[in-house]
């Protein structure tokens, strides 16, 4: 299956070599993958939201280039002037290089604030500021799913598999609300070698990745006490079964941020709990 571009790039299986996956051919897998899910869902393309950071811009990317219609929607909330001046590079970049990519910006500033407004404050300025960080996150997906209801859109995910499936680190029913997630299968540090061969914009690859939900200059790693690369080097421990026996040091506080949050998490990570009604009480 041809995979629509605009240009042809200079990748060989050389330069390939020096990267933790191949990245041409999961390229065209999950391009080829986004395409035949869509042609089955009968819909127009995607819609995805743009923040400034690595994973969205690679999926916007991987978007792209099925050819089908790519709604790329910037959601700032009192949005630093960094983030918004890389997602703003990133789309002009890609309506470029792909005529099917369109843009819109809604400022949810506004609402955010009435939002502040009309809910009950409390003593607890942690938790409410936790609960605020996670309206943001709501009131995007909303949003996302307004547009992917009046064009005819699915709402394509940007949460890596660390995130997704190692962490939690993201907002349920905020950016988890997605219909389906290309590249959730993709360790942070393989998000990075293929958002490289996509040619996304170097001020992405190269900016400290952010949730931006606190409105201030915290990243990831401040939030989760590791870095991404600390924090796959632990989900692969976990993932072979290792424990905490035999690391010590740094390793050994990684492993154990790691198990906490994994464990923490385990309700955004695993189905929702159905309490079953047994046969004897119908």
């Amino acid at each position: 299956m041809q995979i629509y571009s605009a240009k042809s790039y200079k990748f060989n299986k050389m330069t390939q070599k020096n990267t933790p996956i191949k990245v041409v051919e999961v390229n065209e897998l999950i391009v080829n993958w986004l395409k035949t899910y869509a042609k089955n869902a009968k819909v127009n393309g995607f819609v995805v939201g743009v923040s400034g950071g690595i994973d969205s811009a690679v999926t916007s990317t991987l978007c792209a280039q099925t050819g089908l219609k790519t709604l790329c929607v910037e959601l700032p909330i009192h949005q630093a002037a960094s983030h918004v001046s890389r997602k703003k590079e990133h789309i002009a970049q890609l309506k470029k290089r792909f005529p099917n990519v369109e843009s819109t910006s809604v400022d949810l500033s506004n609402t955010f604030e009435q939002f502040k407004k009309d809910v009950p404050t409390t003593d607890n300025n942690a938790k409410q500021n936790l609960a605020l960080a996670n309206t943001r996150a709501r009131l995007r997906m909303t949003t996302l799913y307004y547009f992917a209801g009046i064009h005819g859109l699915l709402v394509a995910g940007t949460g890596n598999k660390v995130e997704d499936f190692g962490v939690g680190f993201y907002t349920k029913y905020g950016d988890g609300g997605v219909d389906l997630s290309p590249i959730a299968d993709l360790m942070k540090s393989e998000v990075y070698a293929l958002g490289k061969f996509l040619e996304v914009p170097e001020s992405i690859l190269t900016a400290a990745p952010t949730d931006g939900l606190f409105g201030d200059d915290r990243t990831d790693e401040d939030q989760l006490g590791a870095s991404y690369d600390e924090l796959e080097w632990a989900m692969l421990q976990d993932e072979a079964g290792k424990n905490t026996t035999g690391f010590d040091g740094r390793n050994l506080e990684v492993f154990n941020i790691y198990k906490r949050l994994n464990n923490a998490n385990k309700h955004k990570m695993n189905p929702i709990p159905v309490c079953e009604i047994p046969k004897y009480l119908r």
